[in-house]
């Protein structure tokens, strides 16, 4: 079993920073792709930001130049941060990584309980 715990969520004014963290732990082999997803009231749940093993990034429109994600295989951690927070960044944000189990397995997704983070105008 693979487990993903996210931290660094929280309440901050407009223009703020924060620093999300993403560490997984249990029974895995390697870890593909890694990324950070939000889902705000009522809406669908969206990809913010995904970083490969070998460190190739995509950035949602919405994110660029003010989010950035970068991961440590050492530590299978994934990080984001997020500057120049606005309103509408306001949502649940979830941990996502592809990871496999078993050698020469597939790999297969695994998902955070997710991180509150509100932003105040």
């Amino acid at each position: 079993q693979v487990q993903l715990v996210e931290s660094g969520g929280g309440l901050v004014q407009a223009g703020g920073s924060l620093r999300l963290s993403c560490a997984a732990s249990g029974s895995i082999c390697s870890i593909n792709a890694m990324g950070w997803y939000r889902q705000a009231p009522g809406k669908q749940r969206e990809l913010v930001a995904a970083i490969t093993s070998g460190g190739s990034i995509n950035y949602a429109d919405s994110v660029k130049g003010r989010f950035t994600i970068s991961r440590d295989n050492a530590k299978n951690t994934v990080y984001l941060q997020i500057n120049s927070l606005k309103p509408e960044d306001t949502a649940v944000y979830y941990c996502n990584a592809v990871v496999v189990t078993a050698p020469l397995g597939r790999g297969s997704d695994y998902w955070g309980q997710g991180t509150q983070v509100t932003v105040s105008s």
